[in-house]
């Protein structure tokens, strides 16, 4: 399935938009105005501007050597664990259950394989996501917008305008 090419438009805010957005409102072309909002992002992240806090990060590794935790059962499996739940069947066919739970014992098989390339989430709700929480998940955080960018773009957008207006 291909995905439409108004989800590759990746609009974030509605400086992008140019005077498209405040024309379709002044001459009161609904369709316009909500296939643009449409459009924009819903992510507050993208669109406000947010400083970054140093904080310390404990990690989990840590705190499980510290409190001796064993490794627990993956969720989900990858393309590495067929060969562990391959060889767990094949216990179980030649020692029987109480073989097959000592091999599962030693070395557990994850609970469940998900599809490939859609992010550990199940095809349907992969499918379902709009194409900016897709163009997210792929390229990792989202990219946050800092103070100096957003009044750089917001004088070249109203000197835009402002020629627009002129010809």
């Amino acid at each position: 399935m291909q995905i439409h090419t108004l989800d590759q438009a990746h609009l974030i805010n509605e400086l992008q938009c140019g005077t498209s957005l405040s024309r379709a409102v002044v001459q009161g072309r609904r369709a316009d105005f909500a296939l643009l909002l449409s459009m924009l992002s819903n992510d507050s992240r993208e669109t406000s501007v947010i400083e970054d806090v140093d904080s310390a990060i404990t990690d989990e590794a840590v705190l499980k050597k510290r409190f001796d935790v064993p490794t627990a059962q993956k969720l989900s499996g990858s393309l590495d664990d067929y060969d562990n739940s391959a060889a767990i069947a094949h216990q179980f066919h030649q020692g029987g259950l109480a073989s097959a739970k000592l091999r599962h014992y030693s070395s557990p098989e994850p609970l469940s394989f998900q599809p490939t390339h859609t992010q550990g989430l199940t095809e349907e709700v992969y499918q379902n996501l709009s194409g900016h929480t897709r163009r997210q998940l792929t390229h990792g955080a989202p990219h946050q917008q800092q103070v100096d960018v957003l009044y750089n773009t917001l004088s070249t957008a109203y000197r835009k305008d402002q020629i627009s207006v002129r010809l």
